[in-house]
């Protein structure tokens, strides 16, 4: 038996010397230093006691290294899962805890905030910086360049990513070797990736955007890569000279336009920009092309199912659109009853195909909830398709927000609203935000003195991420209900749409 991620996204590169990563510090690793390199973290790995089917879980910095250790991973059989690098360690101990990861990964910096949620799970912490420590990365760097690589099946699980609802603690969605595969083999053909292709990569590597679709297409069509730590609009106007495609989520596009040095001759060697994660706006699609001469290519996808839609390479790429069904994904509009909805009307998006997940870990009743028995995964989104086959997104049933390309669930910012002093009750919604589409507001009924709104703020900042705090505190007497006392948020959002515009954020 073979394994099917690894030798088709890895192994087939092994003594090539063509480039892969071209690193900020002039630095370049082609592709057969970075699987040497993931050997000797596939080592480490089962040196510390991994077995095939065990979780590793990682909360690191971006960095030719924490690459590594994703395609180190495939390569031994086991469950990859990253974590964002804003999680609080509150955040980290629950999917720790969820997991079952044995192995915890991350930067020095955090490790002694770790270190007591590590413990209380009994997973082994260390960390992954190169500084003679004896950390993880030191200890790989002296460990053989060969592996026997672990015989898996396009069925066995290669990675964990946590996503939520608008209830509930988050869910793991379990993803199989034949999710990501079959995704990265359609998008290359579609976006007609080849060998000759050198992508500005400026994604975080936690995310499914910058992992499974950025890096496994590259991988797969043997290009390589400007490894970019984070987007940085000046960085990313000087390499665009060097790339032939760019993948970004809305906020990049937006900054970059603020740019004067951004102009057409900037992209005079670029064939394709890609983005997604979060709506774009018609508007940054007008002034792109006029700024560019480029047609940005919007796609849709779901933590659950990688990419389900794109707007065509060849053909005409709608503003307020997502394409159409990638090959080999079914989509439906769909009444809650699960019935099908004529063409034009709205419902919620539902799609069946190789890309869609197995599952919840260890939450069978929420799985048995959202992928039907006739494979097809309820997703959440409201959407319609239009005369012409294009699918459009036109709003959220689960209220997610989407924020530079980063899920945000309100559930998670209210329980924490109301848990603060003073506050009687709370309702987070997504408002529009001209650079990131859109952030999250919180409307807060007070109660008796009512809160210290500077306390609230340092509150939420010791417990939930950067980009899941609240733009702006507003206090309201009352939240609007239904007859069932159901807030209205959807009142509540067309009350608030402008709060975040016009410089008011």
């Amino acid at each position: 038996m073979t394994n099917p991620l690894y030798d088709t996204l890895f192994g087939r590169h092994a003594g090539a010397g063509t480039p892969f990563l071209h690193l900020p510090d002039g630095r370049s690793l082609s592709h057969d230093g970075f699987l040497r390199m993931a050997a000797r973290f596939a080592n480490a790995i089962t040196q510390a006691g991994l077995v095939p089917g065990d979780r590793l879980a990682v909360q690191i910095a971006k960095s030719p290294e924490a690459l590594a250790v994703y395609a180190a991973c495939a390569r031994a059989g086991v469950i990859f899962l990253p974590l964002n690098t804003a999680y609080t360690p509150a955040e980290v101990e629950y999917f720790v805890g969820n997991s079952g990861a044995k192995l915890l990964l991350c930067d020095s910096g955090a490790e002694a905030a770790l270190v007591p949620v590590a413990a209380q799970h009994g997973a082994r912490l260390e960390t992954l910086d190169a500084d003679g420590s004896g950390s993880f990365a030191d200890r790989a760097a002296g460990c053989a360049e060969d592996f026997e690589t672990v015989a898996r099946s396009g069925e066995d699980l290669a990675a964990f990513l946590y996503t939520s609802g608008t209830t509930g603690r988050s869910k793991g969605a379990m993803l199989t070797q034949e999710n990501l595969l079959s995704n990265a083999r359609v998008l290359t053909d579609c976006w007609r990736f080849t060998q000759a292709d050198v992508l500005l990569h400026a994604l975080p590597i936690f995310h499914t955007h910058g992992l499974f679709v950025a890096t496994n297409i590259m991988l797969l069509c043997g290009g390589a890569m400007l490894f970019h730590p984070k987007f940085d609009a000046a960085a990313t106007i000087r390499d665009l000279p060097r790339a032939t495609a760019m993948m970004g989520v809305p906020t990049f596009y937006t900054r970059l336009l603020e740019e004067d040095a951004f102009t057409a001759a900037t992209c005079a060697n670029m064939r394709l920009f890609v983005s997604g994660s979060a709506p774009l706006l018609a508007e940054t699609h007008r002034r792109f092309e006029a700024r560019t001469g480029h047609r940005i290519l919007e796609r849709y996808g779901m933590t659950e199912t990688n990419m389900n839609t794109s707007n065509p390479h060849d053909g005409e790429r709608r503003a307020g659109t997502v394409g159409f069904p990638l090959p080999g994904v079914e989509l439906k509009i769909r009444d809650a009853q699960g019935r099908d909805l004529p063409q034009g009307e709205t419902g919620v998006i539902e799609v069946r195909g190789p890309n869609v997940f197995k599952g919840y870990w260890r939450m069978p009743e929420k799985t048995a909830e959202e992928l039907r028995a006739d494979g097809f995964f309820i997703t959440g989104d409201l959407g319609r398709i239009d005369p012409d086959g294009y699918v459009e997104i036109v709003g959220r049933a689960k209220d997610l927000i989407i924020s530079g390309g980063y899920n945000i669930y309100p559930k998670e910012i209210e329980d924490a609203l109301d848990a603060q002093p003073g506050v009687l009750e709370s309702a987070v919604i997504g408002v529009p935000h001209p650079d990131f589409g859109e952030s999250p507001l919180a409307l807060i009924v007070p109660e008796n003195e009512g809160p210290d709104l500077d306390a609230v703020v340092a509150a939420l900042r010791a417990q939930l991420a950067g980009f899941k705090q609240p733009r702006r505190l507003i206090l309201v007497e009352a939240l609007p209900r239904n007859t069932m006392g159901k807030v209205q948020k959807a009142a509540l959002r067309a009350t608030y749409a402008r709060m975040l515009q016009d410089g008011a954020a």
